[in-house]
């Protein structure tokens, strides 16, 4: 009964924020969508990273190995989602990227944040960047059939990341001025993720459900298969371990939709895994998070 109402502590306060947005749009007012995105995109959420990679107290070892266990995650589940494209004939367009890429921003930070504190964050930031950084260049390519490195070169997500990392490495603390006026900045990034992601779902009108929801399953077990897999092969124990398996285990994220929608790759199938999955994931993340907290 303890863990439960621990698990409950964690995920209803992202939960209900994610709920916030959704009734917002629901109930009629106005919510830019496309600014707040690129509001925290651009500036909350690189700040957020680089503010908790230098904060956190991650040994340069531990960085390594949980950089190299993201990246193999993403090679077998990217391998996963293409074997269940042939298998069921599905465009590998519409449907490869959002098969393959979690929400390990919107859902991933708030709830490794929660559940491990601080240095749960930090490391759920790392797994968060390579994500960000192999979608806008492999997920481009998925998508819309184009290789575009010099994309991922204009993100601000990966200066922040190489910025933080390094400084991280190299045991640099930036100025306390500096650090509070970033991490200011940084706060705002994980509410408004989750209220983004509330408004995104309510616009949002899927189609063909039940496949969806199939799908959906699938992509959940292949995240944990790989997460547990990966870990258990590159000697990760602890919140390392915790945090990669919770990060692959999120749900299809926005961004797919949104990717989807600019190159008109059925936007409909997009958005019928971003709800389902994202409704699987209220039960599934809470029953995910009672295994990995410790003790």
């Amino acid at each position: 009964m303890n863990l439960a109402l621990i698990v409950l502590e964690i995920t209803a306060p992202v939960f209900v924020l994610g709920a916030a947005g959704f009734v917002w749009v629901r109930a009629g007012y106005e919510y830019p969508t496309q600014f707040v995105t690129r509001l925290a995109m651009t500036l909350a959420v690189p700040c957020l990273i680089f503010t908790a990679l230098v904060g956190t107290q991650i040994e340069a070892q531990a960085l390594a190995s949980l950089s190299l266990a993201a990246v193999l995650c993403y090679v077998l589940i990217t391998l996963g989602a293409w074997v269940i494209v042939r298998l069921f004939r599905l465009d590998a367009r519409a449907y490869l990227a959002p098969l393959t890429f979690g929400n390990t921003g919107n859902l991933g930070l708030p709830l490794a944040l929660f559940a491990f504190g601080e240095n749960g964050l930090g490391l759920a930031v790392v797994v968060f960047a390579i994500m960000a950084i192999i979608m806008f260049t492999v997920g481009l390519w998925m998508v819309a059939g184009i290789q575009n490195p010099a994309r991922v070169v204009r993100e601000p997500i990966l200066w922040a990341s190489l910025g933080g990392v390094a400084a991280l490495v190299m045991g640099w603390h930036p100025p306390t001025v500096v650090m509070n006026s970033l991490g200011l900045i940084g706060q705002m990034g994980i509410p408004l993720m989750l209220l983004t992601l509330g408004a995104a779902v309510a616009r949002l009108k899927p189609a063909r459900v039940l496949p969806a929801f199939g799908l959906s399953a699938i992509k959940l077990t292949i995240g944990l298969a790989a997460g547990v897999g990966v870990g258990l092969a590159t000697g990760l124990t602890g919140v390392p371990f915790a945090v990669l398996i919770l990060q692959m285990a999120t749900p299809v994220g926005v961004t797919s939709y949104l990717m989807a929608e600019r190159y008109q790759t059925d936007p409909d199938a997009s958005a019928s895994l971003v709800v389902t999955s994202t409704l699987l994931a209220i039960v599934a993340l809470p029953i995910t998070l009672s295994f990995l907290l410790p003790g």
